[in-house]
């Protein structure tokens, strides 16, 4: 097995590092009770089980080289090392050698790696092992020097160290393993809101240096219009200048909304009224098909970006169909226990195919490099859907074009401000 920092280890590897050392002093031990000490012991039995548990061992690394460990694979991987330590301290003097303590290993390895159904089965193998080491012993050892009660003791101790093991060791364990999820997962949202307060203040700033030049833009354009009224080329800069001029000043409420953390209840009719509104207006050439087998009655909670960020989607689908010549979105409304789903479908060429599965993944969830940018407006959407207590996923349709699936909680009552 190739050397790498313990750090890094999978838990496989560990286990298969544990074991080779194992077998290792083992093999040792053999050698130095039988030609050093000159004890009598089994010794072809014993070298034969040591064989066997190698093959085995060498056999595990190869086929754990080309695949994944699961819980089942780890779980059957220490139920080996049970069974082989089993038979050789039962041909070494079974519940009397001095190693049989040896049998607590695997079920401190299943208290730290595996879940608490794992570790209860691990533990009760091992004791069934050790009861099967104590019942096996020869009556001659079990009546010399009446030793009976000691042995038995030594298995009641035993048993109490499985129990210690089994419940304070797993406790803690998991402990530290739900402690460091957390923490992962707070880094995570770490590192995502300060991608979005970055992508905010580049917002800003880019915002506020248009302000100026499109002011002087607007003056000009005035004065313009007043020496040449009926130019064709002055009268068709007044739609552009108009909107460019609505979107700096909705910018503007935005920010203004965002800073005071407005929010407020939102019915479902009245968000799909303001959807439709916002299609008719920035992209009339598109066909918006709403989709509702049955009314959804109730309120989500909704806050100054909750449009924004489904326009984002509608214009990720627009772009796509047009890649295609396509002037169809089909948006699907429906209620799925207490949350509202919609299901904004295109008709376009899907998700990127040259996105490998582990950024699909991803998509959404941080900025992904792809042919047509970033990923940046499916990040903040899915980012505004997450604080309202939702989610975003875009999968792609069996026939054609892709289909992104909001969730959002559903509140079923009367609607009320939320400060």
């Amino acid at each position: 097995m190739p050397f790498v920092d313990y750090q890094s280890m999978t838990i496989i590897q560990r286990l298969f590092l544990l074991r080779t050392v194992a077998i290792v002093i083992q093999l040792l031990t053999v050698v130095i009770v039988y030609f050093v000490m000159s004890l009598q012991i089994a010794l072809l039995p014993l070298m034969a089980v040591i064989i066997v548990e190698s093959c085995f061992h060498i056999f595990s690394i190869f086929i754990f080289r080309q695949r994944d460990a699961g819980n089942a694979a780890i779980v059957f991987q220490l139920v080996a090392d049970v069974i082989f330590l089993t038979i050789l301290l039962s041909l070494s003097g079974g519940a009397t050698n001095a190693f049989v303590s040896l049998l607590l290993l695997p079920i401190v390895i299943a208290a730290v790696s595996l879940p608490a159904s794992y570790l209860l089965f691990i533990s009760l193998f091992a004791i069934v092992s050790y009861s099967i080491l104590l019942l096996t012993m020869p009556e001659h050892t079990m009546h010399h020097m009446d030793m009976s009660n000691h042995f038995i003791g030594m298995w009641a101790n035993f048993l109490l160290s499985v129990l210690v093991v089994t419940f304070v060791v797993g406790a803690m364990a998991r402990v530290i393993t739900n402690r460091e999820r957390a923490i992962a997962l707070q880094r995570e949202d770490q590192l995502k809101s300060e991608q979005l307060l970055a992508l905010g203040v580049a917002s800003a700033q880019v915002t506020h240096q248009v302000a100026t030049p499109l002011a002087n833009i607007q003056l000009l354009y005035e004065e313009l219009v007043e020496d040449y009224p009926e130019h064709e080329a002055i009268l068709a800069m007044a739609q552009p200048l108009a909107s460019c001029t609505s979107q700096l000043g909705y910018f503007r409420s935005l920010a203004t909304s965002i800073r005071d953390n407005k929010k407020a209840q939102l019915s479902v009719t009245e968000l799909l009224e303001q959807l439709v509104d916002q299609m008719h207006f920035h992209f009339p050439e598109q066909a918006l098909e709403i989709i509702q087998l049955e009314p959804v009655h109730g309120v989500i909670v909704s806050d100054a970006m909750l449009l924004p960020a489904l326009l984002n989607l509608v214009q990720n689908a627009i772009r796509a169909n047009e890649e295609n010549q396509q002037q169809r979105i089909i948006l699907t409304v429906s209620r799925v226990n207490n949350t509202l789903s919609l299901q904004l479908r295109d008709f376009g060429s899907g998700i990127e195919a040259n996105m490998n599965q582990a950024q699909r993944a991803v998509l959404g969830e941080k900025m992904v490099l792809s042919e047509s940018g970033l990923g940046m407006a499916v990040f903040l959407s899915n980012s505004t859907f997450q604080r309202l207590g939702g989610k975003l996923k875009l999968i792609n349709h069996s026939a054609q074009g892709c289909i992104a699936v909001v969730t959002l909680p559903l509140l079923i009552g009367n609607k009320e401000d939320i400060s």
